[in-house]
């Protein structure tokens, strides 16, 4: 398989970040920044999925469903939201 190359300019400041952070990960630059692209693009990947995902929602069935499994009972100790 081929890797293309492509030459990337960063700001000096962004540049010793990257390899100040790949450094104490144990790993290259290179890396590093093709990690960081994977993840970035997971992201908006995950982000437009569920996007999508909310087009096909059925709001009152889903209501139906969480007041069919509800109950009216306080929360169990440990279980109460932070004030």
């Amino acid at each position: 398989m081929t890797t293309p190359n492509y030459s990337l300019r960063l700001q000096a400041s962004l540049k010793t970040a990257a390899e100040r952070l790949a450094k104490e990960e144990g790993t290259t630059l290179n890396q590093f920044i093709n990690t960081a692209v994977a993840e970035k693009l997971a992201a908006l990947k995950t982000a437009d999925f569920f996007r999508e995902r909310a087009t096909r929602a059925n709001i009152p069935a889903a209501i139906d469903l969480l007041n069919q499994i509800g109950d009216d009972h306080p929360p169990r100790d440990g279980d109460e939201l932070p004030l």
